[in-house]
């Protein structure tokens, strides 16, 4: 694909995008504009369509109906060599037989470029990703982390104008995936390319991604800022998954502005009367005296923090998040409270009220 070098539109454009496998739906009427230079990361449980999504952006699978734009050109009927972007694998599919010089240089060679050109790309990427000692290298003789780099070069080296990133870093241990989100942030940065990743793991798209997808049975359920699903979850679901622990919800009641159900909250007056869910995060839930009576289940230490598993004597569950040097212990009484500005309703399809006030 021939790049425009005046267009500055979006980098990629999805309008109704729509696929069937048979009486399967796995992705219905998907809506997103991307900005060029954007890290947007499609985020949801296994099964939700982001995967799919990003297989049809790519040109590997066929959409079903709908239009996909890249870079103001109809992406539809090119093929995955004229689209003009690279794929990262959790799979690192690197040649076994090859250097890390060898497989980096691999996807350029196949191209036809030359070879001084080739090299010299090579090792602009191996001295960004830190992989200069070990250009000449085998893959089994890498750590796990400096796979995933190759992999990563492999990409780069081709100077796409899309990366599309799927699950990239599922493969590597709890330690080294926090550090390559760092260094996949740090590359973004510097190489400043449109990048889509795919992830499950809603830590990985709140701390990497400047705008977040958040998708449930092929459905686009929020587009926002990590900081907007946090806040302003546009539903229950996105409530409940955003966020560790989850926001606390409520099912009840608004009768002349306070809510009732397992606990009582106060509620704008304005609101109109009927069944509602109250959500609250909970660092937002306050220990005071002459609050809501609730006795500790159980308290769970998490450094700095610790989360104090609480119900009411209504029976309702809750989580609160305390300071890590808390004294509270299991079979301790607690009085709560729950601030209005903090509040968070949703009404019977599971859908945010707007309130008055909002954080």
């Amino acid at each position: 694909m021939t790049r425009p070098d005046a267009y500055t539109g979006p980098a990629i454009e999805l309008i109704e995008v729509a696929k069937h496998y048979g009486k399967t739906t796995v992705l219905d009427g998907v809506n997103l504009t991307v900005a060029p230079g954007e890290f947007i990361a499609l985020l949801g449980p296994s099964g939700c369509g982001k995967s799919t999504l990003l297989k049809l952006i790519a040109g590997l699978d066929e959409l079903t109906s709908g239009e996909i734009h890249i870079a103001g050109r109809l992406a539809n009927y090119l093929k995955p060599a004229q689209r003009d972007v690279a794929m990262v694998f959790q799979n690192y599919a690197l040649y076994p037989h090859m250097t890390v010089r060898e497989n980096l240089g691999f996807p350029l060679k196949m191209s036809g470029i030359d070879r001084d050109v080739v090299r010299g790309k090579v090792e602009t990427a191996a001295h960004l990703l830190q992989l200069g000692a070990q250009l000449d290298r085998f893959p089994d003789e890498l750590s796990g982390g400096q796979r995933q780099r190759v992999a990563l070069g492999r990409a780069i080296v081709r100077e796409p104008y899309i990366f599309l990133m799927d699950e990239p870093l599922s493969n590597l241990d709890a330690l080294l995936r926090v550090e390559m989100r760092a260094e996949l942030v740090r590359l973004h940065k510097r190489v400043g390319r449109t990048t889509i990743y795919v992830t499950h793991d809603q830590v990985e798209a709140m701390t990497m991604a400047s705008r977040i997808v958040l998708m449930k049975s092929g459905v686009v359920q929020q587009v926002g800022t990590p900081a907007e699903l946090y806040a302003t979850p546009a539903n229950v679901f996105v409530a409940t998954f955003v966020g560790s622990p989850p926001m606390n919800m409520f099912g009840g009641l608004i009768e002349s502005g306070v809510f009732r159900g397992p606990i009582e909250a106060a509620v704008p007056s304005g609101l109109k009367p009927g069944p509602v869910t109250l959500g609250i995060r909970p660092e937002h839930v306050e220990i005071r005296n002459g609050g809501l009576p609730a006795v500790i289940d159980a308290v769970e230490r998490v450094g700095p923090d610790s989360y104090l598993r609480a119900r009411t004597g209504a029976g309702a569950a809750l989580t609160v998040r305390v300071d890590g040097a808390t004294k509270a212990k299991e079979g301790d009484r607690i009085n709560v409270r729950f601030p209005l500005e903090h509040l968070r309703l949703f009404d019977e399809a599971g859908n945010r009220m707007p309130m008055l006030e909002e954080s």
